[in-house]
């Protein structure tokens, strides 16, 4: 594959992955929750690294995990406490990313972590970190991590469809029904951690928070099922990879920033457009008496 082609497949894995997990993000009301997790993990990959002197491979994933369910707890935590849930995210969010901030400037010596590689990603770079698959050949070490990400993420959404469903939309009824809510709440939260920390080296934290968030938010606009819902995300995530990477060889300029940008594009033109409930939808549609 070409250069341009491994760094479109990888952007489009992200697209995918943060395409599924964030309609359940949407559909819970937890959107932001995306932000506060995709820079909260900061702190778990830093952790990681000062533990194993490794900046890749499983332990980030496992730091990322620990930072997201911390994050997840916490907010719970001060929920519980009787303190705003969205001022809950927001203080938790911002006290365990400036910790990771902290510990990158005292403690990380001359690896490559810092704040804007944190917020913009490499995604650039993708292609020369390679690592050789049997049966497949030479593949960048990202997309190969993303790829088993999203099989991850589509498994579980997979197996667990009807509780994803039915705890999305009625925790009460789920719990009266014997479903366990807490823990596919915090399950779920394992896996946006995970999706987080995969997607995180290599596209940065603002990419990640426009797929989590744009896409299920423009696919909501078409539809009210949740099996389309579900395709339109993954698909407005992979059109977003595909223009934004065109936009950014179009003007010369940064390529996860280009993506963000496109989820942004397509957003406004399904506010505009979607026939469910799209604004021009809801003025040319006719009003019963």
């Amino acid at each position: 594959m070409t250069y341009s082609a491994w760094i479109i497949l990888t952007a489009s894995l992200v697209g995918l992955s943060c395409g599924l997990i964030g309609v359940f993000l949407i559909l819970r009301k937890m959107a932001m929750m995306a932000d506060a997790i995709s820079h909260t993990v900061l702190l778990g990959i830093v952790l990681a690294y000062i533990i194993t002197r490794e900046t890749s491979g499983v332990y980030m994933v496992i730091g990322g995990i620990f930072a997201g369910l911390l994050t997840a707890y916490l907010v719970q935590w001060l929920h519980s406490l009787e303190v705003q849930h969205d001022a809950s995210m927001g203080i938790v969010f911002t006290t365990l990313f400036a910790i990771g901030v902290i510990l990158i400037a005292t403690s990380t010596g001359n690896a490559h972590l810092d704040v804007q590689h944190a917020l913009m990603g490499e995604i650039t770079f993708i292609p020369f970190n390679t690592v050789t698959i049997p049966g497949i050949g030479e593949m960048p070490k990202a997309t190969f991590l993303l790829l088993i990400i999203f099989s991850v993420v589509s498994l579980f959404l997979l197996l667990f469809y009807k509780e994803w469903k039915i705890t999305s939309f009625d925790p009460a009824l789920a719990a009266s029904l014997g479903i366990p809510v807490a823990f596919f709440h915090y399950l779920f939260m394992s896996l946006v951690s995970v999706t987080t920390v995969a997607a995180f080296d290599a596209v940065g934290a603002i990419m990640v928070v426009a797929m989590l968030i744009t896409p299920p938010a423009s696919a909501y606009l078409w539809t009210d099922r949740l099996s389309i819902m579900l395709l339109l995300s993954g698909t407005f995530g992979v059109l977003s990879a595909v223009l934004g990477y065109a936009l950014a060889v179009w003007i010369d300029t940064s390529i996860s920033g280009s993506m963000a940008f496109a989820t942004g594009l397509i957003f406004i033109a399904s506010f505009l457009f979607a026939p469910k409930h799209g604004l021009i939808a809801k003025y040319v549609r006719p009003t019963s008496n």
